[in-house]
């Protein structure tokens, strides 16, 4: 059992697990956009780009607090993806709060102010999140 307790094999786990939950948590955001967000970052669209890599950020950073306060690569997924529902709450959440506008129209119009916004959104949360994560 030397091997898994091998900090350099523990070190490539989480990255492979983090890497295969960040693909898997942008799959499910990409179902509840109305936009498609690769084709639209292929386009240009940076208000897409800014709304997914605060999207990124935020489950990274869910996943880092998630390691560093879980003994074992289950538990460090159970905790991430309970983070990831709540940060996929807070986006509608935002688009809830935001009744003048729909914020997938406007990011996927290229909104840079919207898709700023939902950056810091995700960013903000994921740390609140994570903060949680630590308590538990």
């Amino acid at each position: 059992m030397w091997f898994w307790e091998n900090p350099y094999v523990q070190t490539v786990s989480y990255f492979m697990v983090a890497g295969l939950a960040i693909i898997l948590f942008l799959t499910i955001f990409e179902m509840v956009t109305k936009y498609n967000d690769w084709e639209e970052i292929k386009k240009g669209n940076l208000a897409v780009a800014m709304a997914t890599g605060g999207k990124v950020f935020g489950v990274a950073n869910i996943f880092r607090f998630s390691i560093a306060h879980h003994d074992t690569i289950l538990e460090s997924i159970v905790w991430s993806g309970v983070g990831f529902l709540l940060l996929l709450f807070a986006y509608f959440i935002f688009e809830f709060m935001t009744p003048r506008f729909h914020v997938d129209q406007e990011i996927a119009k290229g909104n840079k102010a919207v898709g700023f916004l939902a950056l810091i959104i995700s960013i903000s949360f994921s740390y609140v999140i994570g903060a949680s994560i630590t308590v538990m």
